[in-house]
């Protein structure tokens, strides 16, 4: 089994991506529906997929909503002629790693697409982290604090794994941007900033720092004794 889903429906672009990432040592399949796709990813353990925004049948944002939904955390890259800023959050939020538009330069595919797989394999190195009284298990995807299940949307649960494993030390808005969105860019949102505070409305405020003019901090809740 390929370490590559690639789910694209130009077969020139599919040729294309499949004939230059075996050059580089991977093993790629290929599908050209969304159906076929979402088979393929449900019953096998891919290091990554590779995604058309649009496919026949199931569309490519709805393939991805599904898998989050199942608890699937294969790495997902976005292939789109559509390539404006709504359109990447869009694949982002629908819960996408990264997001290439469409033209793009194979260097920049491979260096992706690279980055990502090279993420699965140290995400797999650690099952649990644990921070104080809260722990994240990274198979389940279960979050607990104080033994209580915390519910996280996919972007949450990938947001505090980020700073967990980056524990005491300041989290800048660029490396979150990065990190997170994948974004090589400021979208000019407050896409960080919102989801910030929804993560600490739902593991609590104690655990979590505004560094004035930095970035963010986690830490284990202090005791008030």
């Amino acid at each position: 089994m390929g370490d590559i889903l690639l789910i694209e429906d130009e077969p020139a672009m599919a040729d294309f991506i499949v004939r230059s990432l075996t050059k580089e040592g991977h093993h790629v399949d290929y599908v050209a529906t969304g159906d076929a796709g979402l088979d393929r990813a449900l019953k096998f353990n891919y290091g990554l997929l590779i995604v058309d925004r649009m496919l026949p049948g199931t569309d490519g944002l709805s393939l991805v909503k599904v898998l989050r939904e199942r608890q699937v955390r294969v790495p997902v890259l976005f292939l789109s002629n559509l390539g404006e800023l709504d359109d990447r959050i869009l694949g982002l939020n629908a819960g996408g790693d990264d997001y290439l538009p469409k033209p793009f330069a194979f260097v920049e595919l491979l260096a992706r697409v690279n980055a990502l797989l090279r993420r699965r394999v140290q995400t797999a190195e650690q099952i649990v982290l644990q921070l104080g009284d809260l722990e994240m298990h990274l198979v389940k995807r279960e979050v607990r604090r104080q033994g209580r299940e915390i519910d996280l949307k996919p972007r949450e649960f990938t947001l505090l794994e980020y700073m967990l494993r980056h524990a005491n030390q300041v989290v800048t808005r660029t490396m979150l941007l990065e990190g997170v969105w994948g974004y090589h860019f400021d979208p000019k949102t407050n896409i960080v900033e919102t989801h910030i505070s929804r993560l600490r409305a739902k593991i609590g405020a104690d655990m979590v720092d505004t560094v004035r003019g930095s970035g963010y901090i986690i830490h284990a809740a202090r005791s008030n004794g």
